[in-house]
């Protein structure tokens, strides 16, 4: 169950370093403005918001990459590291979008799950 654990805590890593790099370098790029609905303008108004909102996302993804570098021994690390991204997830969910929900909290959630059974 351990492994299943951390194969999916390393698909949400993944998750959030492709945030990163949505948000930090691609926000205002064709295939940024595509995935958010952005148009031009906003998405120069709001680039270093976003840019910002990805560095979070990456610090996410290191934490999560550091639990899993500990073997069992991170499994606080990983642990935490969960929780912030489902609280994250959540809170998106909550204030921009439900699609948020389903791309963040639920893969951190499921994550976490097997974690906890692991």
């Amino acid at each position: 169950m351990i492994l299943a654990a951390n194969i999916m805590i390393g698909l949400v890593a993944l998750l959030h370093i492709f945030f990163l790099v949505l948000e930090m370098f691609l926000w205002d790029k064709p295939f940024g403005l595509k995935i958010f609905h952005l148009t031009p303008e906003f998405a120069k108004a709001s680039k270093s918001l976003a840019a910002n909102q990805g560095l979070y996302n990456g610090f996410l993804a290191a934490g999560l990459i550091w639990g899993l570098c500990f073997g069992t021994a991170g499994r606080d690390v990983k642990l935490f590291f969960l929780v912030c991204v489902i609280v994250a997830g959540l809170y998106g969910a909550y204030t921009v979008g439900r699609k948020i929900l389903f791309v963040q909290a639920i893969p951190a959630i499921i994550a976490l799950t097997l974690l906890l059974v692991s």
